[in-house]
């Protein structure tokens, strides 16, 4: 009998916002909230981006002396925190898209005896100068830089960026300012506020639940799907020497890809479980629930975390996705519309006339469980993850055109749909979340996949969502974006609609699906299962089959019986209003990322080892050695 896997808790971050409690998704939905909800998100936003601080019972706003309430903190603050969110300009936090500086190599020979003079910005200049330099300063910005004789040199150079949006995090939030950063790359910033906010959202301590698995019985999935590629990772190991800067001790070791589940294991967990970092380009999180998914329903593990984090908004990752082709470039916009300006608003369009996708970071993170571990924590139900689906594209061309293997992936989660819950579910009460990338290729590609589908299994009009229309394209962690979103749906019954489009595009296969701007009002229960896709470079496909909670509760009360079910939402309610409890600190910016640095730090003498058993200090189980054959009949 297989284990099924069910989400006891989720978090992370991204353009929307906070992940927990649904406040990311409430985001999309905002104008369809009821009062209250939207209020809490508001105020979620204001707090998580320093534009707001709560002092005895209201909240304050930097330069203000009045108290306000949630309803006036939004009144004031409404407009801009929506601004403040989803794709829009990039910020100059990130880097000054007025001067994108791409260095280029000169070769310079004066006539003999000759001196080159130069004019060179002064953040600029090398650190070390070299010995036939002479710089004199012009002003406070620009140096002349005086060179004798013949010499080859890197000048900078810059230009106006021809990509301007992004769906980057929300303006004013610092997840390095939450913790004691010690020059982390930001997407490990973004691992610690994300996990945290996941395990916080489980309203059951860490402790409480590591105490009821033997250590080696948890595992950590989590990568991303180019490394940590800022200053303060691979980016800066690379740059760094050409420019005249030295590499740090840091920049090697925190630029791998695994870092984001190193860290939640080294810093959040002090787990000794299993680890990996499945890569799989845009398929990369789903790549990583697979690993945890067959986990789980072998027996091998009773709980994993899954997750990913990527922060690819970085003048080098857009300038080689634009190179590519592959990035909606201001005058592509501009030519969609036949306008005089970009709409930054709305450079991502799924399956409209569209131009490339827009990038986005995100940090998103389940706690994926047992259903027999859920039942004996008491832990709430977000959903369930019966199987993910994975599939190379065979011989290719391009290594980047996408190929048949999404055709086996999808068609594979739609059987496992109906097998599970019966055709007429899986035709009336399912729907997929798209990978929706918003180039030309994937309007067409992808939709055919989808559309093909729904012929095979008789669904006349499949709902298609696609939250890159917001959120941008966050790599590697898009379909961690994509599951985030679709938990919403079961909360407030709302499948958000592609927002960003008037229209679909004439050579979009639709004629098996409902592809629409506007929200589809399915109501809590009225969608059962959300087929989460996953298209990515390099011949690289997922396709996740996500149960709403409504749904998991009945396939656990079959298997396990309504006196357990019972007895299990009591635990429940405690739990429920502990996760509550954290949520009302986080809307008032109270919460703080877990980060235990040097803590329980254990070496081999602290172990108690025996022929049976591994005996680990703080752990209540220990790991067992009862390791048994699994070829006695080759033995």
């Amino acid at each position: 009998m297989s284990n099924l896997p069910v989400i006891i808790g989720f978090g992370g971050i991204n353009a929307a916002g906070r992940t927990s409690s649904h406040h990311g998704y409430r985001r999309l939905i905002v104008d369809h909230l009821d009062t209250q909800s939207r209020l809490d998100t508001m105020a979620d936003l204001a707090t998580l981006t320093n534009k707001a601080t709560f002092i005895n019972g209201l909240y304050y706003i930097a330069g203000q002396d009045q108290g306000l309430t949630q309803a006036q903190l939004e009144e004031q603050l409404g407009e801009e925190l929506k601004h403040a969110t989803l794709i829009r300009p990039i910020r100059a936090e990130a880097y000054d898209i007025h001067q994108l500086v791409l260095n280029k190599a000169a070769q310079i020979r004066p006539a003999s005896g000759d001196c080159t003079c130069v004019r060179i910005r002064k953040r600029h200049l090398p650190n070390r100068l070299p010995d036939n330099w002479q710089v004199t300063s012009i002003d406070s910005d620009t140096a002349e830089v005086t060179i004798s004789g013949s010499f080859s040199a890197i000048l900078p150079d810059t230009k106006r960026a021809t990509v301007s949006a992004a769906g980057q995090l929300p303006d004013g939030f610092e997840p390095g300012s939450l913790y004691q950063s010690r020059n982390h790359p930001r997407n490990l910033q973004m691992t610690v506020f994300g996990a945290s906010d996941a395990l916080s959202s489980t309203g059951i301590a860490w402790r409480t639940i590591q105490d009821q698995i033997a250590p080696d019985r948890i595992a950590v999935y989590a990568s991303n799907s180019i490394g940590q590629l800022d200053e303060a990772g691979f980016g800066g190991l690379l740059k760094s020497p050409s420019v005249g800067k030295r590499i740090t001790s840091k920049q090697m070791p925190l630029g791998y890809g695994q870092m984001p589940a190193d860290f939640v294991n080294a810093y959040l967990l002090g787990s000794v479980g299993a680890v990996g970092s499945a890569l799989g380009a845009c398929a990369t999180f789903l790549y990583n629930l697979r690993n945890a998914v067959e986990d789980i329903t072998s027996g091998r593990r009773d709980l994993v975390i899954v997750g990913g984090s990527d922060a690819p908004i970085t003048p080098e990752v857009m300038e080689g996705f634009r190179t590519m082709g592959a990035l909606a470039e201001d005058h592509e916009v501009v030519a969609l519309d036949a306008s005089a300006e970009p709409d930054l608003r709305r450079t991502s369009r799924p399956f409209s006339t569209n131009c490339g996708f827009t990038m986005g970071e995100a940090s998103q993170w389940i706690v994926l469980t047992s259903d027999e571990l859920a039942l004996k924590l008491g832990a709430q139900i977000h959903g369930a993850v019966p199987g993910v689906f994975v599939s190379a594209d065979g011989h290719k061309k391009s290594i980047s055109a996408p190929g048949i293997g999404n055709y086996l992936t999808l068609a594979k989660a739609a059987a496992l749909t109906e097998s599970m819950l019966g055709d007429q579910s899986l035709r009336l009460r399912s729907c997929v979340q798209a990978h929706g990338t918003s180039t030309p290729q994937n309007r067409i590609t992808e939709s055919h996949v989808i559309n093909e589908t729904a012929k095979a299994f008789g669904i006349e009009r499949w709902k298609v969502g696609a939250v890159k229309a917001y959120l941008g394209h966050s790599q590697g962690t898009a379909g961690g974006d994509q599951l985030a979103v679709s938990l919403g749906v079961w909360r407030y019954g709302i499948l958000p609609g592609i927002a960003t489009i008037d229209h679909v595009a004439s050579d979009v296969h639709n004629s098996h699906l409902a592809i629409q701007a506007a929200h589809h009002e399915v109501g809590t229960q009225g969608i059962d299962t959300v087929l989460l896709n996953s298209k990515g470079f390099g011949g690289n496909n997922a396709s996740a089959v996500l149960m709403g909670p409504h749904i998991a509760n009945q396939l656990m009360l079959k298997k396990h019986g309504i006196k357990a079910m019972d007895n299990m939402r009591l635990a429940q309610e405690q739990h429920a209003q502990v996760a509550a409890d954290y949520d009302l600190k986080s809307i008032r910016g109270l919460s703080k990322p877990t980060y235990k640095f040097g803590y329980n730090v254990l070496n081999g003498e602290d172990l108690l080892i025996n022929r049976h058993e591994i005996r680990i200090p703080g752990y209540a189980k220990g790991v067992d050695l009862s390791v048994l054959n699994p070829f006695e009949d080759m033995c």
